[in-house]
């Protein structure tokens, strides 16, 4: 995909999913680090459908020496991803009261996924970024969870204007995650997903396998 394809644009909606039924898995049993800072909002985000985590390992073993992944969210159960996507739009709607509701959906969307379609209800996206050996994160040109009117559009992956290292920092993490199949939503270098609506859009694969889910939860 050369254009940005927002999650909110129907042709995500209209990829099929055949659910393949693969269970959720704890990524805190395996050796990836595992930031608890959403803890507050939910005890889900540690979880991962089985193949996201599988290629998260691979994308790990070929980092260079001294780097390693952390991931800050995964698995987001449907309510809390509409109370995100619902407080983030009635926030861009108070500050642009002329904008139609299509126009606040496509916005919102580039910062948070419409409810219906969401990744990370499907177990299929991680939010992640780099750290070194001693668990420092390293510098990508935005604060994780930086939208788009506080980052002035530095959050979008290709976004120019941030510093040689960050843009070194993103193209490794870009690199990797890519080899093992994963694909970044653009206006948020730190989302990845695998097995998705959107990623058979950007990939041309015939259906999504992932559809929202909570196989493999705790009860």
């Amino acid at each position: 995909m050369n254009e940005i394809i927002l999650m909110s644009d129907p042709r995500v909606a209209a990829v099929p999913v055949h659910e393949c039924g693969e269970p959720l898995v704890d990524v805190r049993r395996g050796p990836l680090l595992v930031d608890s800072r959403k803890q507050g909002d939910s005890d889900a985000y540690f979880y991962l459908r089985e193949g996201v985590l599988e290629r998260l390992l691979r994308a790990q073993a070929h980092l260079p020496a001294g780097l390693g992944l952390l991931v800050v969210e995964g698995y987001r159960p449907p309510g809390l991803q509409r109370r995100y996507f619902e407080d983030y739009a009635a926030g861009l709607r108070a500050e642009r009261p002329g904008w139609t509701g299509a126009q606040i959906r496509s916005a919102a969307s580039r910062f948070v996924s419409p409810p219906e379609i969401a990744p990370h209800s499907a177990g299929a996206a991680v939010d992640l970024t780099l750290v070194d050996a001693d668990g420092r994160e390293l510098d990508l040109g935005t604060p994780m969870n930086a939208t788009p009117e506080e980052s002035a559009g530095a959050c979008y992956t290709d976004a120019t204007g941030i510093s040689a290292q960050a843009r070194t920092n993103r193209e490794i993490l870009g690199r990797v995650l890519t080899a093992a199949g994963l694909v970044n939503y653009p206006t948020e270098w730190w989302h990845w997903s695998f097995g998705d609506r959107y990623w058979t859009l950007a990939t041309g694969a015939t259906s999504a396998c992932y559809g929202p889910t909570r196989q493999g939860m705790p009860e």
